[in-house]
């Protein structure tokens, strides 16, 4: 395999969605804010085998895969499909992902891919059969380019590496080893660099927040996360939940340039609406009257390189889906339904004529207690760095959002708010919430059977397990 580099720099899309799928959420989720997630998508162009094809730029997922000519899912209806080239290395391999809405299945194999001036020679990527719930044909885009650790790719490391790493390999110079982007507002304003930083939004890395990425006291790595210490509301601090997560001492947060929205539990978002005033709750979600202005600060990372990043208060009140001009989709929505993963390992035991179950191992992981999507993420300037001898991976983040000069933009294109003030709720859930070593160790305790319902009962409240 080789990897040819060039100018770093990649252009980036930023694409309104044009129709919405009529069956987005499962009739199992109450998270119905969910269907609103996807209003626009941030694209990349991808050269597969020859051909062109927009791809979702993710940031919460690993795996690299576009739709197939075998696809046939009305998902896959309008989008532009690969058809197998000459340059194709197929495989047995199956392939499957669960996304926080919808799945891909199909099968693995390498080909010559193309990503503005960087070429890989052999790529691992998956080719789609059927996909379902992803609502490919609104954006228009034909699959996803996962930019997260390969620990948490569905195509295993033993098969090839992911884009991200084959991208830095291209670089032997380990501070090159990175990618940037900035989310932008509009359709020519977006930026995706690799190697390089975006002189319009810094010119040194010294310019940013440098944040390693966090992991639960080992070397494994899953998802782009920080800690996310609270939130603030017109400068007054309000206090989150404790974390599910094992061992963190503060909430977790994912960065996913795949989601649109911010989403966190939702007893949190209920009780910051509440503080913000003026909201409401629907069958799509979180509401606010469009003129509501307030301004929201998320505060990420641990000592010296804790910063407090504003959003926009257009981000809170989105005015992309109002539906009547008055009413806004919050930028901030509830969801606990996606963060639990369970895996158990079993040994039966005969004693006489009864066969007893007994549980050896027991994994249960939740990831990450909060995703910040888009509404958060084009508020900010942010670099991605692969590990270095000395260095873990890191995220860098410059705030890009002055919170004064936002405030008086928004009055005048949304007019005065007749609101009184937000008045913060600071009365956070801080009590002993079970974490995945506590629920593995009562499957444990009483066994299999009872262990088994006791995880089903969990799993139900909780969530399924998905790839971010």
């Amino acid at each position: 395999m080789s990897v040819a580099a060039g100018s770093g720099r990649i252009p980036l899309h930023r694409v309104p969605r044009l129709s919405r799928p009529q069956s987005r959420v499962s009739s199992v989720s109450a998270d119905l804010s969910l269907e609103s997630s996807y209003q626009y998508a941030y694209l990349v162009h991808v050269g597969i085998g020859g051909q062109d094809f927009m791809v979702l730029l993710d940031t919460g997922s690993s795996d690299l895969w576009v739709v197939s000519s075998d696809c046939t899912t009305e998902d896959c209806d309008g989008v532009r499909k690969y058809s197998r080239s000459p340059s194709l290395s197929p495989s047995d391999v199956s392939f499957h992902l669960n996304y926080l809405m919808g799945n891909v299945s199909g099968t693995v194999g390498s080909e010559t891919v193309t990503l503005g001036d960087f070429e890989v020679s052999t790529q691992i990527f998956a080719m789609a059969n059927e996909t379902n719930g992803l609502g490919l044909h609104g954006t228009g885009n034909s699959g996803i380019m996962g930019l997260s650790f390969p620990a948490e790719a569905s195509i295993a490391d033993t098969t090839g590496r992911t884009v991200a790493e084959n991208l830095f390999s291209a670089f032997g110079d380990p501070s090159s080893r990175f990618f940037a982007f900035k989310l932008g507002r509009d359709q020519a304003s977006s930026s995706f660099t690799v190697g390089e930083l975006d002189p319009a939004y810094a010119n040194s890395t010294d310019d940013l927040a440098l944040h390693s990425v966090y992991t639960s006291g080992s070397s494994h790595y899953d998802y782009w996360k920080l800690p996310l210490q609270s939130l603030t509301i017109n400068g007054t601090s309000f206090s989150l939940s404790k974390s599910h997560v094992d061992g963190a001492q503060a909430p977790i947060a994912v960065l996913d340039t795949g989601t649109t929205l911010v989403l966190g539990p939702t007893k949190d978002v209920a009780r910051f609406w509440d503080s913000v005033g003026g909201a409401r709750q629907t069958e799509r979600g979180w509401e606010v009257p469009c003129n509501r202005a307030v301004i929201v600060g998320v505060v990420l990372g641990e000592g010296a390189s804790k910063r407090e990043y504003t959003i926009d208060p257009a981000d809170i009140a989105w005015k992309e889906s109002s539906v009547d001009g008055e009413w806004c989709l919050g930028g901030l929505q509830g969801n606990d339904g996606v963060r639990l993963q369970i895996s158990l390992v079993h040994i039966a035991a005969r004693t006489g004529a009864i066969l007893r179950f007994f549980t050896l191992r027991c994994f249960i992981v939740f990831s990450a207690d909060w995703l910040l999507g888009d509404t958060f993420l084009r508020n900010a300037y942010v670099t991605h760095h692969a590990a270095t001898d000395d260095q873990p991976p890191r995220i860098g983040l410059r705030g890009l959002t002055d919170p004064a000069a936002a405030l008086a933009a928004f009055i005048n294109d949304r007019g005065a708010d007749p609101s009184g003030p937000a008045q913060v709720r600071d009365h956070a859930d801080h009590s002993n919430s079970l974490t995945g070593g506590d629920v593995c160790g009562i499957a444990t305790a009483v066994g299999f059977v009872a262990g088994a319902v006791v995880l089903v009962l969990v799993f139900t409240f909780t969530g399924r397990r998905r790839k971010y």
